[in-house]
């Protein structure tokens, strides 16, 4: 009713076979993570029972356990998830609900918190010369809230009316940065008025780096690897004039190159994982403007060719296509998080209106392309009609009158589907391509989803996915198999604790309860070594987490 001074205290009482206990192992990789790093500066609540590190804290370990959303948690025992936390119980959903409106309500905000941590984190894994991957990820609406335009589906492969994001992750997978899109317009032109200024305003460099960017003229101040929907010659350039380079699929090549000229490379993929491929390399020139590239191709089964072109001319061949090949980190980034984050869930019911500057594809526009489509299909195929078969075989006189008959009504339809073609055409220029999403006829006019709660708990999810990919690091050093990590990881999540709090030694022992195999036990105590030694306090108390399994 906030009429308490201060949250409720965090205070652990010892308690047993604590379900789903194992997911506060995570507690350390989140807050390295940075979980509640910005989170006071950007954030408040008013006086109440739960506490903002709580409530933070209480959605990064939802994440976690794989409650893909707040109406999920109604079947959680409040009691033992509020043991996790240091409460009596946890909050009803209501409660949660409410809480998360209260901290979703000035619009902006999570992006700010996103863009923050995003600095945090780029500035954590600075590399020699920084290397970011940008991808659009389609997002399929299903509701009857609004009428959403239509989008491509790749992994669908039918057309569905779905929202936009733009993502910037690292080379392992791991998410930097997410944009939201009210309307699409590709990603030639998400990269050249958000992606792009975004990285080259706030991606760290090191002075390593600057000096050679000072050395040599070649040298990018970063590197951005996308797919093909990014290919545009125009766009390489206006980049390559900031020094940034690109690297990406050619969209258009020529005739194959002589297999002499491929030797075979041996070259590191993402996750030390080393092949042997066989490459040629030339330089090319792309589109009107005669961009110069480098054109790196590989020789794949059945001779069959793929081109890399890239306007950054450090890196050696090999070095090239690993860098592209490793964008695959990035599609295994986003069916993990649909798979067990829940990244495609609608959090949020209502909408509102799109801004007044926003560009839409003017639907007179899209009918007047299908109609141009429909036309010029029509046409080729009179048109092979009409240069088909012939009379060459004598054939009675009536055969012969029908039959030219027939070629004249299909020359007489070919010439009035052809100048129903060519007018078509003409009023191409002068209908818009685009118009403003307010000048739109009402019955195309579509409004948006509310996109801040969806971006903070995405912001959390960011959070909760690098904790694990962290952990899994760890977990890899004692695996036989190291793709069984986030496997393991999942059931560490799943498995019942004890909580030891010792208020004299200032200590609170997390006991993990043995798991089915002795080999995944030694595995957990070498991650419970490595956890012990951060030394991480549980946000709020004085209380040293302490890792152990069973009885050890």
């Amino acid at each position: 009713m906030g009429g308490l001074l201060t949250a409720a205290p965090i205070e652990f009482a010892a308690a047993q076979d604590v379900t789903g206990g194992g997911v506060l192992l995570a507690l350390p990789s989140l807050l390295a993570t940075g979980l509640l790093t910005h989170q006071a500066e950007l954030y408040t609540l008013p006086k109440g029972y739960y506490g903002l590190p709580s409530i933070f804290l209480l959605l990064a370990l939802m994440a976690l356990a794989r409650i893909g959303s707040l109406e999920q948690l109604r079947f959680k025992s409040p009691g033992e998830w509020g043991e996790l936390l240091g409460l009596d119980r946890i909050p009803e959903v209501r409660t949660l609900r409410e809480k998360l409106k209260r901290l979703c309500q000035q619009a902006g905000q999570a992006a700010l918190w996103n863009a923050a941590l995003a600095k945090q984190w780029m500035t954590q894994e600075q590399q020699a010369e920084p290397v970011f991957y940008a991808d659009g990820h389609v997002r399929v609406y299903h509701g009857k809230q609004t009428d959403l335009p239509k989008h491509y589906v790749a992994r669908q492969r039918l057309f569905q009316r779905a929202s936009v994001d733009y993502w910037i992750n690292a080379m392992g997978g791991e998410p930097f940065l997410c944009f939201n899109q009210p309307v699409d317009h590709g990603l030639v032109a998400a990269l050249r008025e958000d992606l792009a200024p975004w990285l080259e305003a706030n991606s760290a460099i090191s002075a390593e780096h600057q000096q050679r960017m000072d050395a040599d003229p070649q040298v990018p101040r970063f590197t951005v690897i996308f797919d093909r929907e990014g290919y545009s010659p125009e766009l390489f350039e206006e980049l390559w004039e900031r020094r940034i380079a690109v690297i990406n699929y050619h969209r258009y090549p020529q005739t194959d190159w002589p297999e002499e000229e491929f030797r075979e490379e041996e070259m590191e993929l993402a996750g030390g994982v080393r092949v042997k491929l066989k490459l040629a390399e030339r330089e090319s020139l792309l589109g009107r403007q005669k961009v110069k590239v480098r054109e790196v191709r590989k020789l794949a089964e059945g001779g069959r060719q793929i081109s890399i072109v890239s306007t950054h001319y450090g890196p050696e061949a090999r070095r090239l296509a690993a860098l592209l090949f490793a964008r695959w980190s990035q599609e295994n980034y986003f069916r993990y998080m649909r798979q067990h984050f829940s990244l495609d869930a609608l959090v949020e019911y209502g909408t509102e209106a799109m801004p007044d500057t926003a560009f839409t594809v003017n639907p007179a526009r899209r009918k007047l392309e299908a109609e141009v489509k429909q036309k010029r299909a029509q046409l080729k195929r009179n048109q092979a009609k009409l240069s088909g078969p012939s009379l060459e075989e004598p054939i009675s006189g009536p055969a012969v009158t029908e039959y030219q008959l027939q070629q004249g009504q299909r020359q007489e339809l070919i010439e009035n589907l052809q100048k129903e073609l060519d007018g078509l055409i003409l009023q191409r220029p002068k209908t818009a391509t685009h118009v403003l999403v307010k000048d739109l006829p009402e019955e195309f006019r579509f409004t948006r989803l509310l996109p801040e709660r969806k971006y903070f708990l995405d912001t959390i999810k960011m959070i909760s996915y690098r904790a694990e990919v962290s952990m899994a690091s760890i977990v890899r050093e004692k695996l036989a198999r190291s793709d069984d990590a986030h496997a393991l990881l999942r059931q560490i999540f799943e498995t019942e604790v004890d909580l030891l709090p010792d208020a004299t030694q200032q200590t609170l022992t997390v006991r993990l309860h043995h798991l089915t195999q002795r080999a995944h036990d030694d595995v957990i105590r070498h991650l419970c070594e490595e956890l012990n030694a951060t030394e991480t306090q549980f946000p709020g108390t004085h209380l040293k987490l302490i890792y152990k399994l069973g009885s050890s």
